[in-house]
C-alpha cells in the first residue's frame, strides 16, 4: 500500500501557449513520485482523446495509474486559464466533469490527500470521505475555486484534516466564515487549534511561507524567482512540504525546500518541472 493516495481532479490547463495536464491532486503526485515517495492517484478521465492522453501522460511521470478511472459519458476535466502580467493566474473550471464522479476505490492508504474543489459533486465528495475515514493521517490542500467553494464542505474537511496547506487569500475567506483571529499569524495559530490540527502552513507567494507544526512557528522569506506562470507551484510547495515533514526532516529545513521547490515551478511554464 503507498504512504500517499491523492485523490481528486485531473484535467487539462488551457494556458496561452499551449494545453498543460493539471489538477492538484495530479500535481502533489507527480512532485512527490519525483521526490521518491510511494504515491497513488485516484481520479476520473473521459473516455474521450483528452483522456486517453491524459492517461498517456500519467503513466508517463511514472505514476501508479490503476487509480485512474474512466467515465462512459462525462468529459475529461478543462480549464482555460488568464495569466495576468505579474503571471498570476485565473481558472475558469468547466462543469460537469469526469472528476466529479470519482467511484471509491477498492483500497486506500497511510495518508490521504484531498481537496475541496473535487467534492463540489455529491459523487466525488462521497468517494473522497470515505477515503479519509480509513486513513491514518488526514491532508487537506484546501484549494478554493470560486464559484465551486461550499461553506460545508470546507467545514467538514477542515474537521476531518490533521494538516492543511493554504494561500493567503484562503486564510483570508477562512478568517471571515469562522470569526478568526485577525492577522496571519494569530488566525493560523487560531486555526490549528479551533480544528485540532497537527500541522498548518500558508503559503504568501513571492513573500514565502509560514509553517505552524506541532504548536511550533516557522516562516521563510521566499525564494527569487523570474515567474512564468503560478500554476501548480504551490501544489509543488505540498510535496515537498509532505515529503519532509513524513520523513521527520525538521520542519525549518522542509520549509525551506518546499519554497525552493515552488519557487522553481513558478519559473517554468506549466505545473511540472521538465523531466
Amino acid at each position: 500500500m503507498p504512504r500517499f493516495l491523492l485523490v481528486g481532479e485531473v484535467l487539462w490547463d488551457a494556458l496561452p501557449r499551449g494545453l498543460f495536464l493539471g489538477g492538484a491532486p495530479f500535481n502533489v503526485a507527480a512532485h512527490l513520485q519525483r521526490l521518491g515517495e510511494p504515491v497513488r492517484l485516484v481520479t476520473r478521465v473521459g473516455a474521450d482523446e483528452l483522456g486517453r492522453e491524459a492517461r498517456r501522460r500519467i503513466a508517463a511521470t511514472g505514476l501508479d495509474a490503476s487509480g485512474v478511472q474512466t467515465d462512459p459519458s462525462l468529459p475529461t476535466g478543462f480549464v482555460r486559464v488568464g495569466v495576468d502580467a505579474s503571471g498570476d493566474a485565473r481558472y475558469d473550471i468547466l462543469a460537469p466533469a469526469a472528476w466529479d464522479a470519482i467511484a471509491p476505490p477498492e483500497a486506500g492508504a497511510e495518508v490521504v490527500v484531498f481537496g475541496t474543489l473535487a467534492q463540489r459533486d455529491a459523487r466525488s465528495r462521497a468517494a473522497i470521505r470515505g477515503l479519509w475515514r480509513g486513513a491514518r493521517v488526514r491532508v487537506l490542500d484546501l484549494n478554493l475555486r470560486p464559484p465551486h467553494v461550499s461553506p460545508e464542505v470546507i467545514e467538514a474537511s477542515l474537521r476531518a484534516a490533521d494538516i492543511v496547506k493554504l494561500n493567503a487569500e484562503e486564510l483570508k475567506a477562512l478568517r471571515e466564515q469562522f470569526a478568526l483571529a485577525s492577522g496571519g499569524a494569530m488566525a493560523l495559530r487560531d486555526l490549528a487549534e479551533r480544528f485540532s490540527l497537527a500541522s498548518v502552513c500558508v503559503t504568501r507567494g513571492a513573500r514565502g511561507a509560514r509553517l505552524l507544526h506541532d504548536g511550533e512557528a516557522f516562516d521563510h522569506a521566499g525564494c527569487a524567482a523570474e515567474v512564468r506562470d503560478t500554476v501548480g507551484a504551490g501544489d509543488a510547495f505540498l510535496a515537498a512540504l509532505l515529503s519532509g515533514l513524513f520523513r521527520g526532516d525538521p520542519p525549518a529545513d522542509v520549509l525551506d525546500r518546499a519554497n525552493r521547490l515552488g519557487a522553481q515551478v513558478a519559473g517554468v511554464e506549466g505545473a511540472l518541472l521538465p523531466a
